[in-house]
């Protein structure tokens, strides 16, 4: 299910669910979307990772409902366990993570946008988390990471009745970033990861970090002393020299990876 490309800098990395005809999850699908991840944190050089579908109209549609059509609690608790699994991963990952949402992202799905740091959706998207319509609960990080994006409101719009939003609302409630033409996710995925490659690896790397505590619960006096903590740490990288010298030269920064 999982197809992993990365460019000839080694830099940017895409990931395409692949499983026709609407890209649904697999418990073997989640597993490889694991891995690939977990390989991809090794590699210094990714800086960026973009996840995408194939074909025309589906990111992903979600869990394939047939695993769970006979009741089995044994299944159940898998199946919870590797969606969380996955995109906790995808969630924490050490690149930056786009999301180019080409077409439906519904249920897991949405929740793997949702694990991503930023979200490009074609203007026929349509994203929804419909899972109690099947008896279920978002269950891979749906019902925590969605009330951050859009509000409290808007999730229980989603979750609670059934509410299925188009780009262009998706883009108003804060769901996603930017609302493209059909067919161009990718590209402009693809021209936001090569600005992360301009960027110092350690103050991206940081950055994202600090912008997760806050969702971690970590005490806004304590994140500021860590914020404070972390631009010093930077000082320990040749790559705070390159990058202050470079602005000062009037040249473009040569990164070295950690």
């Amino acid at each position: 299910m999982i197809e992993l490309d990365i460019d000839a800098s080694g830099a940017i990395a895409t990931i395409t669910l692949n499983r026709p005809p609407a890209n649904a999850w697999s418990l073997d699908g989640l597993r490889q979307l694991k891995a690939t991840v977990e390989k991809l944190n090794a590699d210094q050089r990714v800086r960026a990772i973009i996840v995408t579908g194939q074909g025309p109209k589906f990111f992903s549609a979600g869990a394939d409902l047939n695993v769970m059509a006979d009741g089995d609690k044994a299944v159940a608790r898998d199946v919870a366990q590797r969606f969380g699994e996955a995109f906790a991963t995808l969630q924490e990952a050490r690149a930056v993570v786009i999301a180019a949402i080409n077409g439906y992202a519904m249920g897991g799905g949405l929740e793997c946008a949702l694990s991503c740091d930023v979200r490009i959706a074609e203007r026929h998207a349509q994203m929804a988390l419909p899972e109690p319509s099947v008896g279920l609960l978002p269950a891979g990080c749906g019902t925590q990471t969605l009330p951050w994006l859009v509000g409290e409101g808007w999730a229980k719009r989603m979750i609670l009745t059934n509410e299925r939003v188009d780009a262009d609302t998706a883009l108003r409630i804060g769901l996603v970033e930017e609302v493209v033409d059909t067919g161009a996710a990718l590209a402009k995925a693809t021209e936001m990861a090569q600005r992360v490659t301009t960027l110092s690896p350690e103050g991206v790397a940081y950055s994202k970090q600090l912008i997760h505590a806050a969702r971690q619960g970590v005490p806004r006096h304590a994140a500021l002393s860590i914020e404070r903590e972390k631009f010093v740490d930077l000082f320990d990288s040749p790559n705070q020299r390159e990058g202050v010298n470079a602005f000062l030269e009037k040249r473009k920064p040569n990164w070295t990876t950690p």
